[in-house]
């Protein structure tokens, strides 16, 4: 039985960057530097559907910030 087809018992907790971008990361360890706590502890799948469900536009918050400028730009020069 490979590694990851064993039962996994780790408690994750979600963790989210500077980015808004998502991840999980073992409870037992510290949170990595650039990361926070995203607001989600418990099971590997549960901690992935809570991410799925929150995290729903998936470019990086400075891509949507870019973009909108950009939008707003474009808006104010037709006008």
């Amino acid at each position: 039985m490979a590694w990851d087809e064993e039962e996994d018992n780790t408690t994750y907790q979600v963790v989210v960057n500077h980015e808004e971008q998502y991840s999980i990361w073992p409870d037992y360890k510290e949170i990595p530097s650039g990361w926070r706590a995203g607001g989600k502890t418990g099971a590997k799948q549960e901690c992935l559907d809570y991410i799925s469900e929150i995290w729903t536009d998936l470019r990086p918050l400075s891509l949507r910030k870019q973009m909108a400028e950009a939008a707003g730009a474009a808006l104010s020069t037709e006008s």
